[in-house]
């Protein structure tokens, strides 16, 4: 998230030679058929089975010690031949005649000691004869015909000023000399003239002490790098005067040392020297300080240096002055300074109002103590401080008071915490980006925080949650809180300018389906590798997601996945489907509600209009008493019945039944059972019912308007209807005393309706003469012998 501000110098260094290599390397590996790697494979000598259309040919790291013009004679289409670090002594340049299109050729790293000059193919690019063995500079006059030539890598014991003639017109980018093996004649000075290259690389012996006094002048040098320097007090001034005769151009901008050896006196010299020249990149790299740490004097000139970086400082020196170290580097005057992967347990703040713009300090041993105090970083921009010892995220907030220029702060990588009840963090206004990453920081981390800050770096530390309460984050646009314990995607409610989001690698089950609606201003989000829950609720941000650009969403979606349930793990979210019916609980309790509803009304509405509570009430009463009658043995209910017949009447009816009806039967020996004489006090109605029509031979049910009316005589109609089907036998007598009207007998009567239609009646005539016949028929009902109890058990007599 924070951009380096270095990335603009230009370096020398044999890395850009590589990448180079690599660049050509993968042009021409697109069509794997094209490439043959068989490095490191023990070859003796180069395959005779290669392909004939091989572009790319790797032989480097075998034990090959010859080459022939019928090894690579056939590849014609061959553009690039690795053959370092190999055992070639001897090499003729015209074995490569039939290779046209050769672009890259390295042959270091091996045992050559001389070559044969040909003609050679002039689309030649790279060319490396580093690591050898030659004597002096394996130059030939046709390599002045390589116009193509950028890179040409060489090696002597020996140099000659006029060595390089032959292709001293050419411009190339870059001259690696290796002068390990370089040794010089007593009293004898050499030099050596290069006319034309950007870059120049020097690599003297790595064990040995710094001898090299040839004078070496290069045209448009704009880089230098120098590898394997060993240096004391007493030879420091051998190299400075090396130096002499490469620096003084005002075109050499970029100077890098790698693997330098030295006192700090010498080191300090060094500095010195290379203060006023127009150097404006200086690089050192594997630094190592050995013998003393004293206190040197430093004049800081008017200088053009813009940045000065030191990487991997080994200090074998452990008794030394803190302030003799820290304050040569704390009060440069220029805008850039780099020392990381240093032993420095800290760095003192300048004395003076200090020019420094950026600061980086990545992985030293800094504490929290560390710039506190200091006024006079007033136009610092840029402070790096990642992988130290800061662990007080208040004490970092206190450091930046006096830094008002400062932008971008990198703390990242360190121990830092912070504890509300330390105070309130007092940051500088100006900071606008903060990385955090990777330290023990919590929620409580937004409660100390920059107050315009846009760009903030979270990832890796502790946090479950984002306080809904905290403030001062209105302008924040750029937020990582990949890699800590969020259980939720947070809402925009407080993070009103949020346009990044990264939200990966958290604990997050079931994001919110709002979130684009509260976020509006969201461009990017990046919330994958999550333990997603496919539920309901994921359902609704899928389709969410599905309503914005494909570009908005990182990652999707291949790295958001089912987590939970088991049946579901792995499976893309985009694939995961649920129907509307089993997510929306409203639908889902209309669905099964409202016919439920429907019905009860539905079978409500039956029950009204057919009386169904009275039935059951009359079955019930049935049922119990029928449960009663199974418990009596079938003999003894054959000997149960009491009476001929029961009369169920209307009490305004009792008149004709005791008057006419009962005399009428009683004279011909026929009993009779009626409700006011011969119904068991203590037991219910209904019951009574029940026993009189069981212990009756017949029903008969006098018919009238009044019936009609009675609910009394409708319970003994339903009983005594039941006990027909129950017997089989043909128990009912119907007299009609009194037409009935059709409409006057209510719905719930439906049996009544039933009986009258199906069944047949008889009508009580009003004429006299009629009456004879009408008794008739009621005793030919009764014409069969009955042995009838006399006993009075359980209805009277």
């Amino acid at each position: 998230m924070i951009k380096d501000k270095e990335s603009p110098i230009r370096s020398c260094r044999f890395v850009y030679i590589a990448a180079l290599v690599f660049g050509t390397i993968i042009q021409f590996s697109d069509e794997s058929e094209f490439v043959v790697d068989m490095s490191k494979t023990s070859l003796v000598h180069v395959p005779k089975d290669l392909p004939p259309n091989t572009k790319v040919l790797d032989l480097s790291q075998n034990n090959i010690s010859e080459l022939h013009l019928s090894d690579v004679s056939f590849l014609s289409g061959l553009k690039v031949l690795r053959l370092s670090h190999n055992r070639i002594q001897g090499l003729d340049i015209s074995i490569f005649k039939f290779n046209h299109d050769l672009e890259y050729l390295d042959l270091s790293h091996n045992q050559l000691q001389k070559i044969s000059c040909h003609p050679i193919t002039t689309s030649l690019k790279h060319l490396d004869l580093s690591f050898n063995d030659f004597d002096a500079l394996p130059i030939c006059k046709e390599f002045g015909n390589l116009t193509q030539l950028n890179f040409l890598g060489l090696s002597a014991t020996k140099l000659e000023q006029l060595d390089l003639l032959p292709v001293a017109h050419l411009h190339l980018s870059c001259i690696l000399l290796d002068l390990e093996d370089y040794y010089m004649k007593e009293n004898k000075k050499e030099s050596l003239q290069i006319l034309n290259t950007k870059k120049l690389h020097l690599v003297f012996h790595p064990n040995s002490f710094f001898s090299v006094q040839v004078k070496i002048s290069v045209n448009s040098l704009g880089c230098l790098q120098l590898t394997n320097i060993k240096v004391n007090d007493g030879n420091c001034q051998v190299l400075l005067k090396f130096l002499s005769g490469l620096t003084g151009r005002p075109t050499l901008l970029n100077f890098t040392l790698n693997h330098m050896e030295t006192t700090w006196k010498c080191l300090v010299k060094v500095f010195q020297y290379l203060w006023p020249k127009p150097v404006e990149y200086l690089n050192i790299y594997n630094l190592t300080i050995v013998e003393s740490i004293d206190e040197e004097v430093f004049t800081y000139y008017k200088t053009t240096l813009k940045s000065l970086k030191i990487e991997y400082v080994t200090n074998e020196v452990f008794i030394f002055s803190q302030t003799a170290l820290y304050t040569v580097f704390s009060e440069m005057n220029i805008p850039m300074l780099t020392i990381s992967d240093t032993p420095f347990i800290h760095m003192l703040c300048p004395q003076e109002p200090s020019t420094f713009k950026f600061l980086n300090f990545t992985q030293n041993a800094f504490t929290d103590s560390v710039f506190q105090n200091c006024d006079t970083l007033t136009i610092l921009e840029t402070l790096i401080l990642q992988k130290n010892g800061l662990k007080d995220l208040f004490k970092t907030s206190l450091m930046t008071k006096g830094m008002l220029s400062l932008e971008t702060l990198d703390v990242s990588w360190n121990s830092l915490e912070y504890d509300r009840h330390n105070g309130n963090c007092t940051w500088v206004g100006s900071i606008v980006v903060l990385n955090l990453s990777s330290n023990a920081l919590t929620d409580s981390v937004f409660r100390c925080l920059p107050p315009r800050i846009k760009v903030l770096d979270l990832h890796n530390n502790r946090i479950r949650s984002i306080p809904k309460d905290v403030t001062g984050l209105e302008t924040l646009q750029e937020l990582n809180l990949a890699s800590n314990s969020l259980a939720h995607l947070p809402g925009c409610r407080i993070l009103s300018s949020l346009s990044i989001l990264i939200i990966d690698y958290n604990s997050i089950s079931n994001p919110s389906a709002d979130f684009f609606q509260s976020c509006q201003k969201i461009r990017s989000l990046k919330a994958g590798n999550n333990p997603f829950q496919c539920s309901c609720e994921l359902r609704e941000f899928i389709q969410s997601v599905g309503q914005v650009s494909s570009d908005v969403v990182e990652g999707w979606p291949e790295s958001y996945k089912c987590d939970y349930p088991e049946s579901y793990k792995g499976t893309p979210l985009k694939d995961f489907h649920v129907s509307e019916l089993s997510c929306n609980t409203a639908l889902l309790i209309v669905t099964i509600v409202v016919p439920g509803l429907v019905l009860a009304v539905a079978v409500t509405v039956l029950c009204i209009y057919l009386d169904l509570p009275w039935y059951l009430r009359m079955v019930c009463q049935w049922t119990q008493t029928r449960r009663r009658a199974r418990n009596v043995p079938l003999e003894e209910r054959q000997r149960t019945l009491q009476f001929h017949a029961f009369i169920s009447y209307s009490e305004h009816d009792s008149a004709w039944v005791k008057n006419e009806l009962v005399p009428c039967l009683e004279k011909e020996d026929i009993r009779i059972c009626l409700h006011e004489r011969n119904f068991v006090a203590g037991k219910s109605i209904v019951e009574n019912i029940i026993n009189c029509i069981e212990k009756s031979y017949k029903s008969i049910f006098v018919l009238s308007p009044n019936f009609v009316q009675s609910e009394w005589c409708h319970y003994e109609l339903y009983f005594a209807h039941h006990n027909l089907f129950h017997e089989g036998s043909d128990n009912l007598i119907l007299i009609l005393l009194e037409p009935i009207p059709q409409n006057t007998i209510p719905d719930r009567y439906h049996k009544l309706r039933a009986l009258m239609a199906q069944r047949t009646y008889l009508e009580w005539p009003k004429e006299k003469g009629k009456h004879g016949l009408f008794w008739a028929n009621i005793r030919a009902a009764f014409n069969i012998k009955l042995r009838l109890v006399t006993e009075n058990d359980d209805v009277k007599g």
